[in-house]
């Protein structure tokens, strides 16, 4: 292992002195796993004539090392480049492979770390909840109001901190520091870095977004090795962290292809929202324009769809093992509006399921798979909230995932075969940093606002059973603040009305202005964003995440990490590498 780790820090060492002239997939230091599949390209600027060139992995051929024959094109989609690619390879054998292309006198080289699992299944089942966009200010605020604080101590711990392993986990990309939804949740669920907006691909120069360099997901390998698989949200199915399980595309907004993707992988159990992409245009809402209808498809493929929480929790009832479950034309309706105010969607959806109730339904389906299974579960919300700067919805979305941890937790406890992982995808520039308080003097936020020996416990109602304090409407409310915004009016006070809409567009194209619904509220002052004019919502950070987990391999995580060590955590308890 020593000898190995030396090796692949050299071939590391080497690539960093040369003159990068060929861009070769997968990039540089990508880890790959023994079994797994991707797929192998190398990008010549200048177009050169396939003679001219030369590729060598570990010192072989590529068809040789391979044991399979690729393809040359030369001004690869009318572009300035040539192109090698050999589609859908794997390496058996672990080790450090070093990667060498040269034209013209000029080489590029890069080094792959291959790993295998080489020790025996941990884990039966794997559960991955995803709290989209969950920041350290989150779970802090989640915990005041549900567990509440007095004297400085909590009244008790939230079930995603309760948890025996714990890590920093790094986030960026390949071609940022501050990453998004998809290419953050490819790293998780195919152990490969990539670029913003790109699902299961590394960024190539294709002009298809379909036609770049492939990685195989997790969902896609736990159904090779038989496992079952669930894949459940409360945003649209089709959204960057769903769609990460079983999507390869370089535009995330492919709505329409990465419904088709899931039909081609077929999870288990499938549920969000976003119903329309999977009906024609001639069945409102449909937005499908190839005609076919995929809730039809998928009900002759031998699923039971649903299209309520009395739906969903019939067919568990009856035994099903296979649903797709799609509850509303957009995301589900966060906690706040569906169990308080009754806003958003609710009305035109009033019986959309809890979070809570697709984490129970899944698992009474997966776990009849002898094979094991792995869940992915999302709590989108907390990050389109975030991004409306819309504090007290985030906050109870976060809270709703602790409660849809916790049956997690209560399953996994009763066979101690399961590893159960929390982490957000990302993070958002978001801090508690005090209180407002209606008994200040002033009307403005900043004159209501406590810091230090001022900041005084919030006065939220108790909580009820579900740890959601039954009104946000109180005179001394949780600072939940932003560091990011877009021209905006604010007055500290909670939307109750809908969720927020920080800006509108502006009369210059691409511009976003303040809404002015927001500045005519009581109180309300006018802020000048700090991101760019064509942004009108929050932001990003680079901030790291923290990930907690427990059961059969989490003792994998610790201290730092990249975030493509999920991924290798996941399928090294599942024993996946060939």
């Amino acid at each position: 292992m020593l000898r190995h780790r030396l090796l692949l820090a050299g071939l590391i060492a080497t690539v960093a002195n040369i003159a990068s002239a060929q861009t070769i997939y997968p990039l540089n230091r990508a880890d790959i796993l023994t079994g797994a599949k991707f797929d192998f390209k190398v990008e010549f600027p200048g177009a050169p004539a396939e003679g001219e060139t030369k590729i060598l992995i570990g010192g072989k051929d590529p068809a040789a090392f391979f044991g399979k024959a690729g393809s040359f094109v030369r001004n690869e989609d009318g572009l300035d480049h040539s192109a090698y690619v050999i589609r859908d390879v794997t390496i058996t054998k672990p080790g450090a492979v070093e990667v060498e292309a040269t034209v013209g006198g000029k080489s590029a080289k890069v080094a792959w770390d291959v790993y295998a699992t080489t020790q025996p299944r941990k884990a039966k089942n794997v559960i991955l909840f995803i709290g989209d966009g969950l920041s350290i200010a989150h779970r802090t605020a989640a915990r005041i109001l549900s567990k509440g604080i007095v004297e400085g101590k909590y009244g008790g711990e939230l079930e995603i901190d309760d948890m025996p392993a714990m890590a920093l986990i790094s986030t960026a990309g390949s071609d940022s520091i501050v990453t998004d939804s998809a290419n953050s949740m490819s790293a998780y669920t195919s152990g490969h870095k990539s670029c913003v907006n790109a699902l299961g691909v590394y960024c190539a120069r294709n002009k298809s977004t379909l036609d770049h360099p492939k990685v195989e997901t997790i969902g896609e390998l736990a159904k090779r090795h038989g496992m079952a698989v669930g894949v459940i949200t409360n945003t649209e199915i089709e959204d960057a962290t769903p769609a990460g399980m079983v999507s390869h595309t370089r535009r995330r907004s492919d709505y329409n292809d990465i419904v088709e993707m899931f039909y081609k992988v077929r999870p288990d159990v499938i549920m969000g929202g976003g119903s329309p992409n999977f009906l024609p245009t001639a069945t409102p809402p449909g937005k499908r324009t190839d005609g076919k209808d995929y809730i039809k498809m998928f009900e002759e493929a031998g699923y039971r769809f649903a299209g309520t929480n009395t739906e969903m929790k019939k067919a568990d009832t009856d035994g099903v093992t296979k649903l797709l479950g799609l509850f509303n034309t957009g995301n589900v309706d966060g906690a706040l509006d569906r169990f308080f105010l009754k806003k958003g969607g609710v009305p035109r959806f009033p019986d959309q399921p809890d979070l809570t109730d697709q984490v129970q339904v899944s698992l009474d389906m997966l776990s009849k798979s002898d094979k094991g299974f792995v869940l992915m579960v999302e709590s989108g919300r907390i990050d389109k909230y975030s991004h409306s700067l819309d504090a007290e919805r985030a906050i109870y979305d976060t809270i709703m995932l602790d409660n849809a941890v916790k049956i997690a937790k209560d399953f996994a406890r009763k066979n101690n075969d399961t590893l159960v992982i929390v982490v957000g995808d990302h993070a958002h520039p978001v801090s508690v940093i005090g209180v407002y308080d209606d008994d200040r003097p002033g009307q403005t936020p900043r004159e209501k606002l406590g810091v230090y020996q001022d900041a005084k416990a919030p006065n939220y109602p108790a909580p009820n059973a579900q740890g959601y304090p039954p009104s946000v409407d109180v005179s001394r409310r949780i600072a939940l603040n932003f560091g990011t915004y877009p021209d905006n009016c604010f007055n500290a006070k909670p939307y109750l009305d809908g969720e927020n809409v920080p800006a509108v567009a502006g009369a210059t194209p691409n511009t976003y202005i303040a809404n002015e619904k927001n500045c005519e509220r009581p109180g309300s002052v006018r802020i000048n964003g700090n991101i760019p004019f064509d942004a009108n919502t929050e932001t990003h950070s680079g901030d790291d995440v923290l990930l907690t987990a427990m059961g059969p391999g989490s003792e994998f995580f610790h201290g730092h990490m990249p975030n493509v060590r999920v991924f290798k955590a996941m399928v090294t308890a599942l024993a996946l590498g060939e």
